[in-house]
């Protein structure tokens, strides 16, 4: 089962920092599930939140403010105690910072139907300028960006990210040619884990971080598990 470091390693660094990816390569894992919102000038920005306030203190939204003034902001608010600056990176930045990762899950937050287009693009353009397309896999809840990236016929695989299973989550990813499902773990039954990997997909499991339910996920069957503690998750797996 691979391990997919959960916007690097949030249990150990500040969430989508330099720093945060930088402890989940230090654990040994090289897959990597971040967030992106675009920036006032549609700069790619590695952020889970639409707004400021929960990791840099600062109040307002992403789309608000520029690349340069959200790469001068500290996001170390995102754990506490941790003693260096962590500036917002940009998915460019973070590219060029780890050409060790083998592949990451891109999550679009920014998926409503206007942006939809100017973040797939942002996203192919950056892709193809680091030759990265077999390391790539754009996620979102968003119905609007998976919809827009089949009828696009998006070169990039897409996954379907799904917290509350109120539609069945496999018929939904198929409906938008995903090839990946990033299921919630209390979504997860081996019944709808089989069902999944019998039409193609690629399960992903989050958040996990308890050993017990890293255990019962990988008996399951599925294909990779995305957590917050990357070096607990290698620990228990590799015992």
């Amino acid at each position: 089962m691979l391990i997919y470091g959960h916007r690097g390693a949030r249990g150990e660094a500040p969430e989508n920092t330099l720093a945060s990816f930088d402890k989940a390569l230090q654990a040994g894992v090289t897959r990597v599930e971040l967030d992106l919102h675009l920036s006032a000038d549609h700069q790619l920005m590695v952020i889970h939140d639409p707004t400021l306030q929960r990791t840099t203190g600062i109040r307002g939204k992403v789309a608000r403010h520029t690349a340069e003034q959200l790469t001068r902001l500290d996001a170390r608010l995102g754990l506490s105690g941790w003693e260096q600056p962590c500036p917002i990176p940009t998915l460019e930045q973070l590219f060029q910072a780890f050409p060790q990762f083998e592949h990451y899950q891109l999550e679009v937050k920014s998926g409503s139907r206007a942006q939809a287009g100017p973040v797939l693009e942002a996203i192919m353009q950056l892709v193809d300028r680091y030759q990265l397309q077999d390391k790539v896999v754009i996620t979102s809840a968003s119905r609007h960006l998976l919809r827009h990236a089949r009828d696009t016929r998006c070169p990039l695989p897409t996954g379907l990210v799904e917290e509350h299973g109120i539609l069945d989550p496999v018929k939904s990813a198929l409906r938008y040619q995903c090839r990946f499902l990033a299921l919630s773990w209390k979504l997860c039954t081996p019944a709808r884990i089989a069902q999944a990997q019998r039409h193609g997909l690629h399960v992903s499991v989050w958040t996990v971080n308890d050993p017990g339910l890293m255990l019962k996920l990988r008996d399951m069957g599925v294909d990779s598990l995305i957590t917050d503690v990357p070096q607990l998750a290698v620990t228990v797996l590799d015992s």
